[in-house]
């Protein structure tokens, strides 16, 4: 007996299969060759699958050099889908965390790219221009003092004082304290990535950082 249920949903199954078979990945890189669909092993086809499967929209960034080893890649996209969308800190002190990375490393396109987003969190202009330039924000406020000077300390000290702990303990709990370290990690992955890969800003825009020589 003709089923239409079960036929339109093995219609719509063989579409979505059909699908994933022809992505469009829009890859880029510069070290490392932009990789297309129909080149990807099995392991990197779960690993674009899962990633656009989240809250991306896209594969931009480091992701095309992590194809490479899609293991390390699909764990370290998962981490950083937290990282970025879900982390217990407010997105203002969040986007201010990975900018504080970003220009730490010089990364060129995660400053490019967060920093539109952390003016939209609601990052003041003047406190972006400082931590670009490397000097201490002028005009912080509180919440932003406490991430800056821990993050600060944990890049220069390699440690924090047990004042820098107990401000962020006290601002963001302990659960907030874990988040923040591992978003100054995940993004000095995506940094270290970019770098090497010399990854391309889009056309005509600006160097945020001079290039070492």
């Amino acid at each position: 007996m003709f089923d239409p249920i079960l036929a339109v949903t093995l219609l719509a199954g063989a579409a979505i299969a059909l699908a994933q078979q022809t992505r469009e990945l829009d890859l880029r890189g510069d070290r490392f060759k932009p990789l297309t669909w129909e080149q990807l092993t099995p392991e990197q086809k779960t690993m674009v699958n899962d990633l656009l499967a989240g809250m991306r929209t896209s594969l931009e960034g480091p992701f095309n050099a992590l194809l490479r080893s899609p293991e390390v890649g699909n764990l370290s996209q998962k981490l950083g889908e937290y990282a970025r969308f879900r982390t217990a800190l407010p997105r203002r002190l969040n986007e201010m965390a990975i900018l504080l990375t970003a220009q730490w490393w010089s990364s060129q396109y995660e400053w490019h790219l967060h920093k539109t987003f952390a003016l939209e969190a609601g990052l003041r202009a003047a406190v972006i221009d400082d931590i670009q330039a490397g000097r201490r924000p002028h005009g912080m406020q509180p919440d932003e003092t406490v991430i800056y000077d821990f993050c600060a300390e944990l890049r220069e000290r390699r440690r924090v004082s047990d004042a820098s702990f107990r401000a962020a303990v006290d601002l963001l709990g302990e659960r907030g304290v874990v988040d923040l370290i591992a978003v100054m990690g995940y993004y000095s992955l995506v940094s270290m990535m970019l770098n090497v890969d010399r990854y391309p800003l889009p056309a005509g825009a600006p160097l945020p950082f001079p290039e070492p020589k």
